[in-house]
């Protein structure tokens, strides 16, 4: 069931092209505010913007300062880092919401949007466990097995996954997360 309320997406990205080819995906179901620069991310992002579509690199102020000034000031929006960079364990400890690697298509975006929704709303223990469940897929589709058996940093997200699981009882068990857990331990 669609929300009747149109969401408010900030579209953040240096390549002016790019950004305003994603608000085009977007304006038709959403209210859509563009921003070619960090420091113009920060001054058009509001307590009304939902959700932020955010450029990873870019020149003046990356996308991780864009992010954590926007966590600093406590705007309840939920953030989607998106780069060409292959992501690597320092992931982790950035506070986003999803994490998409360019080129990101329409339905990646629609996706991802979806899967935000309402998630703002959600208590904390809620959106943290989502927002580290997207970390976990993203190092998981990017890492060999045996980098993620390597690191430690991505044993304690898997650990802290886990625990949040169980403390918001989120994953029933043959859940998803659970098939993708077991895959992956077993190896």
């Amino acid at each position: 069931a669609m929300t009747e309320e149109m969401q408010t997406i900030l579209v953040v990205d240096d390549e002016p092209e790019i950004a305003d080819l994603y608000a085009t995906w977007l304006q038709r179901d959403h209210e859509v505010l563009t921003a070619y620069s960090g420091p113009e991310a920060l001054e058009t992002v509001d307590e009304t913007v939902d959700i932020v579509l955010l450029d990873r690199r870019m020149p003046r102020m990356t996308g991780d300062e864009v992010l954590g000034e926007i966590r600093e000031q406590e705007f309840g929006c939920c953030v989607v880092l998106m780069t060409a960079v292959d992501p690597d364990f320092d992931i982790i400890d950035i506070d986003f919401d999803e994490y998409l690697t360019k080129p990101v298509m329409r339905d990646d975006i629609e996706e991802t949007i979806q899967s935000l929704e309402g998630r703002a709303d959600e208590d904390g223990p809620v959106r943290k466990y989502h927002a580290l469940v997207s970390k976990k897929a993203t190092l998981e589709a990017e890492k060999t097995h045996s980098e993620l058996r390597h690191s430690d940093a991505y044993q304690q997200l898997v650990d802290r996954v886990e625990e949040l699981a169980a403390e918001t009882d989120i994953s029933a068990p043959g859940s998803d997360d659970e098939f993708l857990f077991r895959e992956f331990s077993d190896r």
